[in-house]
C-alpha cells in the first residue's frame, strides 16, 4: 500500500505542487483547503488527487478533516503543514484582528494538524513531518510582524517536536522558501519585482512552486530519515542561515 501524504493548502500555488510530486513519488494524496471550492474542484478534475476542505485554524475541525481522509485513504504517515495567510501592516497601526488570523492560521494550525497524526505515527514507527515556514521567519520583515513571529514559531516547534520523536522513526523538518513564483508573488507590480525584489535575490530570479516541492519529496522519503531538526532554506541566496 502507499504511504498516505496530507498537504495543507493543497489545491494551489506551493501546496498544488507538493501534492503533485508527491502523487508522482507514489504517494496517496490528500489535499487540505479552506475556503476556495472552485479552485479546489478544479485542482481535483486535473490531478486526481482528493481535496477536503477545513478550517486548520480549528482544532476540531483539524480533528473531524483528518479523520475524514484516514477513513477515505487510510492512516496518515506523511503531513506537510502548508497552509497559511498574510495580514501585513505596520505594528503600530496593526489591529488584533490581523495578529490573531496570522498567528491562528499559520502557527496554531501547526499544533493543530501534528496533533492528529503524531500518537498514529508513533503507534507505527514511522512519519515524516515537514512545514513550510519562510524567509522572513529567518529574517523577519518589516510590515509582517505577525507573520516572521508565526513563521520563526515554526522553526522552534519543528526542532522541538524533532527531538521528542526522533526515536520513533518520525522526522520533522522546516522549508524556508524565499520568494516564490506562486499567483500571490507574480501579482505584485512588474516594477517592483525588478527593482526591488529581483536585485536582492542573487540567482536573479524568483523560485518555482515546483522546487519547493522536490524539496518536501526529499525530505519525506524513506531515505532521508538521518534528517531530522532541519531548516532547508531555499531562497536564491537572498538570505544565507
Amino acid at each position: 500500500m502507499p504511504r498516505v501524504a496530507l498537504v495543507t493548502g493543497g489545491t494551489r500555488g506551493i501546496g498544488a505542487a507538493v501534492c503533485k510530486a508527491l502523487k508522482q513519488a507514489g504517494y496517496s494524496v490528500a489535499a487540505n483547503y479552506a475556503g476556495n471550492a472552485e479552485a479546489a474542484a478544479k485542482f481535483t478534475e486535473e490531478t486526481g488527487i482528493p481535496a477536503f476542505k477545513w478550517d486548520v485554524s480549528d482544532f476540531a475541525a483539524c480533528k473531524a478533516g483528518v479523520a475524514e481522509v484516514e477513513a477515505a485513504l487510510g492512516p496518515v504517515d506523511v503531513l506537510v503543514n502548508n497552509a497559511g495567510i498574510t495580514r501585513d501592516g505596520m505594528l503600530h497601526k496593526m489591529t488584533p484582528e490581523q495578529w490573531y488570523a496570522v498567528i491562528n492560521t499559520n502557527l496554531n494550525s501547526v499544533f493543530n494538524m501534528c496533533r492528529q497524526v503524531i500518537e498514529g505515527m508513533r503507534d507505527r514507527n514511522f512519519g515524516r513531518i515537514v512545514t513550510i515556514s519562510s524567509i522572513n521567519g529567518q529574517k523577519g520583515q518589516m510590515g509582517q510582524t505577525n507573520y516572521s513571529a508565526a513563521k520563526a514559531g515554526e522553526i522552534g516547534f519543528t526542532k522541538a517536536l524533532a527531538q521528542e520523536n526522533a526515536r520513533k522513526g518520525i522526522t520533522v523538518n522546516a522549508i524556508c522558501p524565499g520568494y516564490i513564483g506562486t499567483e500571490m508573488v507574480r501579482a505584485v507590480p512588474q516594477e517592483v519585482l525588478d527593482k526591488q525584489i529581483l536585485p536582492n535575490i542573487p540567482v536573479g530570479r524568483l523560485g518555482e512552486p515546483e522546487e519547493i516541492a522536490r524539496c518536501v519529496a526529499f525530505l519525506v522519503a524513506d531515505d532521508a530519515g538521518f534528517i531530522t531538526g532541519a531548516t532547508l532554506t531555499a531562497n536564491g541566496g537572498q538570505y544565507m542561515a
